[in-house]
């Protein structure tokens, strides 16, 4: 009658290392850092896409222009304000405070957007 032995009580009883084997250790969890969000705007055809947003603190909200012409974001309570964006230019803003963040384009004031903040 043959007597079975386990695989780790033969590797110990030889000696043999993980490495010798080409085990590799298990990895450590990093920590539990919350990875930020992150969400997008498009301004095209003369609007904002989505017009309303609603975010959790910490977000950051970036608004890429699609139109052929220039515009802006600009919060209306003077609490983000980007440069005139070119075609494909990009322009971010990170929301840490909860409320609710109203903005236009100052070149073409009737493009209205909202950012909501829980």
């Amino acid at each position: 009658m043959r007597k079975r032995v386990s695989t780790g009580i033969f590797v110990a009883a030889l000696g043999l290392s993980n490495a010798g084997l080409g085990v590799r250790p298990a990895r450590v969890a990093a920590s539990a850092r919350p990875i930020p969000a992150t969400m997008e705007v498009a301004i095209d055809n003369f609007a904002f896409g989505p017009t309303d947003l609603t975010v959790a603190a910490g977000t950051t909200v970036t608004w890429t222009n699609r139109d052929d012409i220039p515009h802006t974001v600009v919060s209306t309570e003077k609490v983000f304000k980007s440069k005139v964006l070119d075609t494909d230019e990009k322009f971010s803003s990170t929301f840490s405070t909860p409320g609710t963040y109203p903005y236009f384009c100052s070149i073409h004031p009737k493009m209205t957007g909202k950012v909501v903040v829980q």
